[in-house]
């Protein structure tokens, strides 16, 4: 699959954010911590229309049971989620399969089960987790670009449009912004900024 530019994370139940997300990304995921599966389920459905006028997919995190009921375009998985071959048997090709990885090995696992697209980081520090992995930086970014070979990367933790020409640079197809993006003052200056120091640095 391919993902270019801005990858957004919609993280509340709020239609204007998400229409604002929509518009300026190359994917949307629902992505609710604090609620349960039937927030997420609801949010998800908020969405859903919203990705289909944009012409981009809905993706859900974690939950794939959520995933496959609201009839989302993929699912994402993190490292204590649904194993990705089971995710893979259960999907039966109705999904596609993203995983969040936090080191190389992380990634060549994930890339040798099939999944169609990684979530890679933090490249920079974050306080959008209670408890981050390390932080891997560029370097580390770089090495996971090499180790997924065709499948893309996607830049995740701390990621600000002031980083985005050398995550580019670094090999990651796409650029994930939470809090810089939904917490900003000007959210769409910022997801444009992030777009188009992406496409200045492609």
């Amino acid at each position: 699959m391919q993902l270019r530019g801005f990858y957004a994370v919609l993280d509340r139940e709020d239609a204007a954010l998400a229409t604002m997300l929509a518009a300026h990304a190359c994917a949307l995921q629902v992505r609710i911590k604090t609620g349960g599966a039937e927030q997420l389920a609801r949010v998800a459905r908020l969405a859903q229309p919203i990705c289909r006028a944009a012409g981009i997919p809905l993706v859900i995190n974690d939950r794939l049971d959520v995933a496959l009921a609201v009839g989302a375009d993929g699912v994402h998985l993190g490292q204590t989620d649904l194993p990705l071959a089971e995710a893979r048997a259960v999907a039966a090709g109705r999904l596609f399969i993203g995983v969040s990885t936090h080191d190389v090995t992380q990634v060549a696992a994930a890339c040798a089960g099939g999944a169609d697209y990684l979530g890679f980081g933090p490249v920079y520090a974050t306080r959008t987790k209670a408890n981050p992995d390390p932080v891997q930086g560029l370097v580390g970014l770089r090495a996971a670009v090499a180790v997924a070979g065709i499948t893309p990367v996607v830049a995740i933790g701390g990621i600000t449009p002031a980083f985005a020409r050398d995550l580019v640079a670094a090999g990651a197809s796409a650029l994930c912004a939470i809090s810089a993006v939904n917490d900003a003052p000007d959210p769409v200056a910022v997801a444009r900024a992030l777009t188009a120091g992406y496409s200045a640095g492609a």
